[in-house]
């Protein structure tokens, strides 16, 4: 429960339960890249200075894995290494790291343009599972590993929990479906691409030879193979 009068950073501090020595870091961690880019024009400038949560998300992504095939190493101690690693693909990708930002609400604490908030940015998966793997990132360089894993432990544990069996993804499923019908392996390819660079939707197109081709989008070129790669195996079960 926050207090009257806490600052958005504080009330936030509060919910990620952990309070930062030094608040930049998740002041950085909040700041979409839209919000520094210079803009022209009868909209005015944009923020200016500082830094956007880009590097912290490259770092907080190495410290979720890390943290994640830990406990996975913890929890399945009979599993072999291919399906830990179908199981950490599953839970450090955008949906799961989304449905964390959302359970704690980050949207409504990101640093955000105008036309990016109201572009739906607060509610957008790949904007949200950034913002959250930069939190970590910011976490653990504020702290160290044991206060960012004792963040992932909170969110992840119960997603972690949820699947008795390890998941198979859409493109595995596929490539197993065209080896056991003697047909090559599905071919993917990106036919467009649009959007700003900070927030880019992918359209992918995948083939089995012999079969119809089935498209799908995705905020990134991984998220549209996979499905793209649904959309088609479950045309060709159906």
């Amino acid at each position: 429960m926050t207090k009257d009068g806490d600052s958005p950073l504080e009330e936030l501090m509060q919910v990620l339960g952990h309070s930062f020595g030094d608040p930049e870091l998740l002041r950085t961690a909040l700041t979409h890249p839209s919000a520094l880019t210079r803009r022209s024009g009868r909209q005015g400038p944009r923020q200016k200075g500082g830094q956007d949560n880009q590097r912290l998300e490259f770092l907080g992504d190495r410290v979720l894995g890390l943290i994640v095939a830990e406990m996975l190493y913890r929890t399945f101690g009979k599993e072999d290494e291919g399906a830990m690693a179908k199981r950490l693909a599953a839970l450090v990708r955008q949906e799961g790291l989304a449905h964390v930002a959302r359970s704690i609400d980050l949207g409504s604490h990101l640093i955000l343009s105008r036309g990016e908030a109201e572009g739906g940015g607060r509610d957008n998966a790949a904007t949200l599972a950034d913002a959250c793997e930069a939190v970590i990132g910011a976490i653990y360089l504020d702290a160290g590993l044991d206060a960012a894993r004792r963040f992932v432990e909170r969110h992840w544990s119960s997603l972690i929990a949820a699947d008795s069996k390890p998941p198979q993804d859409a493109k595995t499923a596929l490539q197993e479906w065209a080896q056991a019908s003697g047909l090559p392996l599905p071919i993917y390819q990106v036919v467009e691409s649009s959007g700003p660079p900070h927030d880019p939707t992918f359209t992918v197109e995948v083939r089995v030879s012999g079969k119809r081709a089935a498209k799908a989008s995705g905020k990134s070129k991984r998220a549209a193979e996979q499905a793209a790669a649904a959309s088609l195996i479950a045309e060709l079960r159906s």
